[in-house]
């Protein structure tokens, strides 16, 4: 996904967002927020009380029943438009999509030969050869060939990626253009089902589900809506019996105060902003339910390879044996190497140049290269003078050397533990019966990891490290990068058993993983998080689907996911908390007049009773847009623990959600009363 990010307040989607905040205000939509419902209710009540003050008695009181209409038809609006930017936020997303996906022509592989359809036509199981130029017309697997495929109409990155045959990097999206040679495509889904398809409908809204956590939360407000309408409807026969008439817009008015309209008119919004926060982010939620879970993830686990390093094992030392001399070490390795394309082949050669050693080129001409075979774990080069030059892993270096009658230094093994313990790689480089020295090849941990895995553990997340390597290795890398544990010599099995452990004792865990072996445990972990590179299997199996294919996304994923939880929770505790103070304005001032002691209520000191009233509706009106850019922005997010963030949002938005209201509606009444 393009990541120029729409600005919150651009023209075209406030304009639309205005205009759905009138046609959300169907009844049958608004029934989906019961607390806006009421409101809604009481508006329409309110208006024909304005429109028939005969029928209803309330002559005297037109003006300040339309005051009260036109408040809470505000209101109303506000909470709509809150929801309608949101959503529109979503569907600007979803626009752009909608311009990278169109029919194009497929070369469809029939009976041998290649005929020309409508990618409209192409379904589950056909095959199509895509060449230099052309647009891959569905998603599916590269079945045969290798090619570059530019992504950027996908990923919003400029540089192409390698598409192969096999492996873990067979996926391909429909939409994205092929840069380079030729690649036969098998479609794995039909029209409509694609990988465009399902972001679309994601981005745009069509298919969000409430969360659970979310559905709970209606449902609390739902209460308490129903338990204050109980309330104020039974007020007004106890009202009466004591001889106070208290008028039916002021009892809505009540009532609107007392309901949690603030965080019922943005608790949608959130939602949508959410989901929209992570799909900027370039990373594709299957669910909100997927970015709630990130929120309250206890364990993660983690590859090592890509994730935490950078991957590409790189020759860092030449380290002599015996009595050798480092120089001689090098030169024979980069003999080795001088035909070997392989990252660690290319890094020799870097290495002797930054170490000013020098490499006689000429001794390899004319030589036969030997490539890596995972059969011998060697490669090299046999020179025309009949030597032979191999590099490799140890053990199989010695069993070659020991095979032609050579001898082994007794100090071959010390000094490759030694590089193993450090987390390194070590490569023998042997010519013929004797072995010179060895390659300490390094897999750099990222930068930065170790503060990344700190603030994780601030959370209370415990990280996992994942790895093939040997348990000296993985011990290294581990206390390198920082991670809480670390399971060496690991298997597909391995992951899945430790997350079915963790789950075991009440944890949700997060995992990456791109590959066919990955599946089953991303499958089974909370939080899934697939490269988009990856195969198809990944991508099915997981619930979230990183478009940049950068595995230690998952550490933002996790953080965006809190924010979510807290910015609910914080305006939730908000709207709660600044209900206080609207009933310190709004009960003294039903009561005053028929009891006068009510007036030591009024600690705010406000004009009239109806000044009062009518200040306590417009703040609980204007504070819903004022908090829309922080509902969508989210509230900003520091690690740190569990109760330390409880009690600074407990100050912040419960101390604030009570104070805030006692100046806001203090200030209103100064306006209010010289009006009225």
């Amino acid at each position: 996904m393009n990541t120029n990010r729409k600005t919150l307040l651009s023209g075209s989607i406030v304009k639309k967002a205005v205009k759905d905040s009138f046609v959300k205000l169907n009844p049958i939509t608004m029934m989906k927020n019961p607390v806006m419902f009421v409101v809604e209710t009481g508006t329409l009540i309110v208006l024909l009380m304005t429109i028939f003050p005969g029928y209803f008695g309330t002559g005297e009181n037109i003006g300040f029943n339309f005051t009260v209409f036109l408040i809470l038809l505000f209101t109303v609006l506000f909470a709509n438009f809150a929801e309608a930017l949101a959503e529109g936020r979503g569907k600007a997303q979803a626009d752009s999509l909608k311009k990278s996906k169109k029919e194009m022509t497929a070369n469809k592989v029939v009976n041998g030969g290649v005929k020309q359809v409508s990618s409209t036509e192409l379904r589950k199981g056909d095959v199509v050869v895509v060449a230099r130029g052309e647009m891959i017309p569905g998603d599916g697997e590269v079945i045969e060939g290798l090619a570059s495929v530019d992504e950027s109409a996908i990923t919003g990155e400029s540089a192409p990626v390698i598409k192969e045959a096999g492996g873990d990097f067979s996926s391909v999206t429909g939409g994205t253009r092929v840069v380079s040679d030729e690649i036969k495509v098998r479609i794995t889904s039909d029209p409509g089902e694609s990988f465009i398809d399902r972001m679309i409908s994601l981005v745009e809204g069509a298919k969000r589900q409430k969360t659970p956590n979310e559905i709970a939360l209606n449902t609390l407000l739902s209460s308490l809506t129903l338990i204050f309408l109980i309330v104020v409807v039974t007020l007004a026969p106890i009202a009466k019996y004591v001889e106070i008439d208290l008028q039916i817009p002021v009892l809505i008015a009540l009532l609107v105060c007392l309901i949690p309209t603030t965080i019922g008119g943005l608790l949608s919004a959130i939602g949508i902003a959410g989901m929209d926060r992570v799909t900027q982010f370039n990373v594709l939620a299957m669910s909100g339910k997927a970015v709630e879970a990130a929120g309250d993830i206890n364990t993660m686990i983690l590859d090592k390879t890509g994730t935490i390093t950078f991957g590409n094992r790189m020759a860092s030392e030449f380290v002599p044996v015996g009595a050798e001399q480092a120089a001689a070490v090098g030169e024979w390795a980069a003999i080795s190497s001088i035909k070997d394309e392989t990252p660690e082949g290319r890094s020799v050669l870097e290495l002797m140049k930054k170490l000013g050693l020098s490499n006689n080129e000429a001794i390899a001409a004319g030589g036969q290269f030997i490539e890596f075979k995972a059969e011998t774990r060697m490669s090299g080069i046999d020179l025309t003078n009949g030597s032979k030059v191999r590099k490799g892993a140890v053990d199989a270096v010695k069993k070659w050397v020991e095979a032609q009658g050579g001898s082994i230094p007794a100090d071959l093994d010390a000094k490759g533990n030694a590089i193993a313990s450090e987390g390194g790689t070590p490569l023998a480089v042997a010519v013929d019966r004797q072995i010179f020295g060895l390659i300490y090849l390094k897999d750099t941990v990222k930068p930065g990891m170790k503060e990344r895995f700190d603030q994780l553990r601030k959370m209370g997340i415990k990280t996992i490290m994942c790895t093939g390597d040997n348990p000296l290795t993985a011990a290294t890398i581990a206390r390198e990068a920082g991670v809480d544990d670390f399971i060496a010599e690991s298997k597909p099995e391995d992951k899945i058993a430790v997350i079915r452990k963790e789950q075991a004792e009440g944890k949700l865990v997060a995992m990456t993983g791109d590959g066919t072996n990955d599946a089953p445990a991303l499958a089974q972990a909370d939080v899934g998080l697939a490269m988009n590179s990856g195969t198809i299997a990944a991508k099915e199996a997981a619930n979230m689907v990183d478009l940049d294919s950068d595995p230690s996304k998952i550490i933002e994923v996790v953080a965006i996911g809190k924010q979510l939880l807290m910015t609910r929770g914080a305006l939730t505790t908000f709207s709660i908390a600044n209900d206080v103070a609207k009933y310190f304005a709004i009960i003294p001032a039903m009561f005053t007049l028929a009891i006068p002691q009510m007036e030591a209520l009024n600690i705010m000191g406000l004009g009239t009773p109806m000044s009062a009233i009518l200040s306590a509706l417009i703040f609980n009106a204007v504070i819903i847009p004022l908090l829309i850019p922080l509902a969508m922005r989210g509230i900003a997010y520091k690690p740190m623990s569990s109760t330390k963030l409880l009690q600074r949002n407990l100050f912040i938005y419960g101390f604030g959600g009570v104070v805030v209201p006692f100046i806001g509606i203090k200030i209103i009444d100064l306006v209010v009363h010289l009006w009225i």
